[in-house]
């Protein structure tokens, strides 16, 4: 079994920046590949951001040049991180922690970017 615990979601003004955190922990390689996704109300869940376990990071042309995404292959938990900069009205929504090729997702943390 995986465990996935996000945190780090909040209000922020259009402009600010936030720092999503994810702590992966379980049955979990630190070779698996991470990533996050998120869900506007009314939209279907979107990929955001992922990264190897290599550190070679992909991310959305949405986000592309705001968005850091990296990851810490400690000993029994993996920590996924995202800086979000720059933040727009259009990145509100929840933000998804996830295992690449699995059925692991975190609970999802909210993100609210207000004008």
């Amino acid at each position: 079994q995986v465990q996935l615990v996000e945190s780090g979601g909040g209000l922020v003004q259009a402009g600010g920046s936030l720092r999503l955190s994810c702590a992966a922990s379980g049955s979990i390689s630190r070779l698996n590949p991470l990533g996050w996704y998120r869900q506007a109300p009314g939209s279907e869940r979107e990929f955001v951001a992922s990264i190897s376990r290599y550190g070679v990071p992909n991310y959305a042309n949405s986000v592309k040049g705001r968005f850091s995404i990296s990851r810490d292959n400690a000993k029994n938990t993996v920590y996924l991180q995202m800086q979000m900069n720059d933040l727009k009205l259009e990145d509100t929504a929840v933000y998804y922690c996830h295992v690449l090729y699995s059925t692991f997702w975190g609970q999802g943390t909210q993100v609210t970017v207000s004008s």
